[in-house]
């Protein structure tokens, strides 16, 4: 059948369908943006860039891009939508031209101990089916192969309602492939028994070393003492097997003390519910410390680590088990999987080859699929995030990413910015907020917010060509095309931290000496063992006291925690204002007894509307202030508390630093806030509205007063303005002036050019890395241009 031959012309007019080519925001006003009216190109690759905290995320992610997800699950029956997740209209007035939006984010990916690189993708799920065909002893259907799918087997008597009703005997049997000892997790965990009592004490001698276990504790201490089970004043030590049993190891029994009925429940099972089950992140820094001094995670000694049973391990494709293939680095497993040449499951076989060269072609081969999930690093999980689109035939959808370049060396970027392009070539819309000058540079148009951060920002400076950014005048186009010089001199160490032999995760055997009293720069590829060596050999060397690690762990803290209460500021402030007017501080918290009894110190009221968008409306009774009445007529040198955590921290250090209000110890956590570059910040401002790079810094400057020798700094430039990467510089430079030893895990080449010793890794990633390619000072690494670190350097110093 011949296709039909086309007599119209093309008419010159435009389609009606093809004038929608903009994207239009009129009157955003989201967190701190002002009435900002925008139109951004769709089809194209549009960068958003400006300091930190000037907006950016705001206008993207929380109005351009919520919205179209907002629509999209409006278009679900109200049952659907009861199971997804709410979301309010963005304070906008005009939106349109919205396509479908694909969030890819900086979010760290669960950390359930059974979520690996391999479950997070499909990767697992296509070698557990390829081996359930392939694999030889053949032991079961693909669930046979799942480490979270424990084997199952009943049997007994069910009635089956068919004419009459009749019983009839049935069995059901499920073959998983999760390790029975383990549990699919890995590792199993040892209570450290003598962490938990004093075994020469007896109980009524005050034998428990736990963390609020008090001797008069009606639940705790006392439940064990008078439950009859055990002889409270003989020692531990002299308990007989049955009483050790029952103390460390018993069912909860029903006891009775002094009248009251009470659970006894074993030591060990008592433990686990109360502190093991909870989120350690979430603990009381005395609580957590105790954690860790009593629980030790070590290696399941049944499945070796592999999480999966004997009968999964022994089946086996070529001479290679699943548990071996998920072991291998991604890049190695998917030239295995390109020689193997199966007809009869040719498909599958070319699913799996896509996704594992797509984490190559990311940049992501060094990785295993059975490295935990919650071990990754934002950047890391905002790659594997891209994996499921790289392959994808949608067009026309708009593709939002948040600083995709985060922690790539430059030698990778480039393979990211063609990544970007890729997509946006394919009819796309690509929105990213970027910092980093080589990522800006492949924009189609660029938009600049500010000009400042927080209530200084909020407004678009420019948008056009990248020409005409650098013509701009605003603070990024000054600073786009900055480069650092090398330091003509460096510090002398005072010292030295010898690290030999360290193996862990892909070093092989590396022996360094790290300069002490100095700026020290570890840098290297994705994947080449910077972070492993570093975090896995200092704290060993030095003791865990020494060493003060800031790492891109996400800030845990709600609506109700602010600057102010994560660092401790609002202590000395409660106790200022409870001192000047003769009451107590608890009144000056609004988690506490000063809190709104409307609204429970929160300062709006929520109203849940099921699947419906919740609605949030300011609190009438306190006016969005969180406090009662009566604590906002207690004042500090003429301000109540309600507008002293409305000042900016640069306003509170002037506030705090002199005259009535002068408090030494809210005047010191200010300054170092202000130090971090954190000046306009609200003290109230809840925690969940800080961008990614204001949380690092405000973790920084929490750290900043801990006693340590030693300041482990994991890419401090996430998340930083070009401009705000020299105020860093200065504050590196404080610290080692003052006599401490910083240690830098960096990309950043302005950083690297700072420094004064440079130990480069490499020089590949994964089983291609793991060695010592460089150590020296920076002029040294730009002379030799040895490494990739050091031609990169090079360029960019303009050597």
């Amino acid at each position: 059948m011949s296709m039909a031959t086309r007599t119209d012309t093309q008419s010159p007019a435009l389609h009606a369908a093809d004038s929608h080519d903009l994207i239009r925001v009129h009157g955003a006003r989201e967190n701190n943006l002002k009435d900002v009216s925008i139109e951004i190109p769709k089809r194209r690759l549009t960068v958003f860039t400006g300091v930190s905290g000037s907006g950016k995320s705001s206008l993207v992610f929380d109005t351009i891009a919520a919205e179209s997800q907002r629509m999209i699950n409006e278009t679900y029956s109200a049952f659907v939508q009861g199971f997804m997740p709410t979301q309010a209209r963005p304070e906008v007035d005009v939106l349109d031209g919205l396509t479908t939006a694909i969030i890819v984010d900086q979010q760290r990916m669960g950390a359930d101990p059974r979520s690996t690189v391999g479950t997070a993708t499909d990767a697992n799920a296509m070698l557990r089916i390829l081996f359930s065909r392939l694999g030889t002893p053949h032991i079961g259907p693909p669930s046979a192969y799942a480490f979270n799918v424990p084997s199952v087997r009943a049997s007994g008597a069910i009635t089956v309602e068919r004419g009459a009703k009749k019983a009839v005997k049935a069995t059901f049997n499920r073959t998983g492939g999760m390790c029975t000892r383990c549990e699919g997790r890995g590792t199993v965990s040892d209570i450290d028994l003598t962490q938990l009592y004093d075994d020469s004490k007896s109980l009524a001698e005050g034998a428990f070393t736990i963390p609020g276990w008090k001797s008069d504790s009606f639940w705790t201490v006392r439940v064990y003492a008078e439950s009859g089970l055990l002889d409270p004043d003989k020692p531990i030590r002299k308990f007989t097997e049955k009483e050790m049993q029952d103390f460390l190891h018993r069912e909860p029994t029903k006891v009775k003390v002094e009248g009251v009925n009470l659970t006894y429940e074993g030591l060990i099972p008592k433990i686990q519910k109360s502190f093991l089950s909870k989120d350690k992140e979430a603990m009381q820094p005395h609580i957590r410390a105790f954690v860790e001094r009593a629980v030790t995670f070590t290696t399941c000694p049944e499945c070796e680590g592999t999480r999966l049973s004997e009968g999964a391990r022994s089946s086996k494709i070529k001479r290679i088990s699943i548990a071996d293939a998920c072991a291998m680095q991604i890049s190695d497993l998917a030239e295995w999987v390109r020689g193997l040449k199966e007809p009869s499951v040719a498909p599958l076989l070319a699913a799996l080859q896509h996704t594992l060269d797509s984490f190559v072609e990311i940049g992501l081969g060094y990785l295993s699929l059975e490295r935990p999930a919650g071990t990754l690093s934002g950047g890391e999980a905002q790659r594997v995030k891209m994996i499921r689109h790289l392959g994808s035939s949608l067009t026309d959808v708009t593709y939002v990413f948040d600083e995709p370049t985060i922690g790539l060396h430059p030698h990778d970027i480039q393979r990211m910015n063609n990544l970007l392009l890729r997509l946006r070539d394919k009819g796309n819309t690509v929105l990213v907020v970027e910092h980093k000058p080589e990522a800006i540079a492949i924009a189609d148009h660029v938009v600049d917010l500010g000009p400042g951060a927080g209530t200084g920002g909020g407004a678009v400076c420019f948008e056009g060509t990248l020409e005409g950014l650098r013509a701009s005048g605003t603070v990024t186009g000054r600073h786009l095309d900055d480069r650092a010089t090398v330091k003509e001199t460096v510090r002398k160490p005072t010292g030295t931290l010898e690290i030999r032999g360290a193996t862990a995760n892909n070093l092989q055997n590396v022996d360094v000496d790290i300069p002490l009293g100095a700026l020290v720069v570890v840098t290297g590829v994705a994947g080449s063992g910077k972070s492993s060596l570093v975090h896995g050999s200092l704290p060993r060397q030095m003791g865990a006291e020494g060493v003060v690690s800031i790492d891109q762990g996400a800030i845990r803290g709600s609506r109700r925690s602010n600057p102010a209460t994560y660092t401790g500021l609002l202590d000395p402030i409660r106790k200022a204002f409870a001192k000047a007017n003769g009451v107590k501080p608890a009144l000056f918290s609004a988690n506490s007894e000063g809190a709104c009894p409307t609204c429970n110190g929160v300062g709006v009221i929520f109203t849940d509307l099921a699947m419906m968008a919740g609605v949030s409306s300011p609190c009438e009774e306190c006016e969005g202030k969180r406090f009662q009445a009566s604590v906002l007529e207690y004042h500090l040198a003429g301000r109540d508390i309600s507008e002293v955590l409305a000042m900016s921290v640069t306003e509170a250090e002037e506030f705090f630093g002199a005259g009535e209000a002068h408090t030494p110890a809210a005047h010191r956590i200010l300054e170092r806030l202000a130090d971090v570059g954190l000046g306009y910040l609200t003290l109230g401002q809840p925690l969940t509205t800080l961008s990614g790079g204001e949380r690092q810094r405000l973790k920084l400057a929490t750290h900043m007063a801990e006693k340590g020798g030693v300041y482990v700094l994991d890419e401090p430039t996430t998340g930083l303005h070009l401009a705000d990467v020299e105020h860093l510089l200065g504050l590196l430079d404080r610290l080692v002036d003052s006599g401490k030893s910083v240690i830098v895990i960096e990309h950043h080449q302005a950083v690297m050019a700072h420094a004064d010793w440079i130990v480069d890794l490499g020089p590949g990633a994964g089983h291609d890395g793991g060695r010592i390619v460089f150590e020296g000072t920076p002029a040294d690494l730009v002379a030799a241009r040895s490494t990739l670190t050091g031609e990169h350097l090079a360029a960019y110093v303009g050597s």
